[in-house]
């Protein structure tokens, strides 16, 4: 299944964990430390947050190491924008309207 960045963020849990691995690098298991969930739970969000670009996860040794790549959320952040824009312009454009029509009374 070909996943995306909206789905990556889509789940609290992956946003935290996007969170925390902004902040450093950690193993596998200090991410799901921070958890109430299973080892394998989390691996599965890791692995989601990994198809979609924004987690790098290394092997170190025994150790599985993972780091935020928060490039892809420009995508985000670039469709977000495009509607802040064209809202922005619909709102002014309605106080605009409603300035007018109030002064004719």
């Amino acid at each position: 299944m070909r996943r995306d960045v909206f789905q990556a963020i889509a789940d609290p849990t992956r946003r935290t964990i996007i969170d925390m691995l902004a902040q450093k690098r950690s193993t596998l298991s200090e991410v799901a430390d921070n958890f109430d969930m299973s080892l394998p739970a989390i691996s599965k969000h890791m692995k989601i947050l990994a198809e979609c670009g924004l987690v790098i996860i290394e092997q170190e040794g025994r150790e599985r190491y993972c780091e935020a790549k928060l490039e892809k959320l420009a995508e985000v952040s670039n469709w977000v924008n495009t509607y802040q824009t064209f809202w922005n312009e619909r709102l002014s454009s309605l106080k605009t309207f409603m300035e007018k029509k109030h002064k004719k009374k």
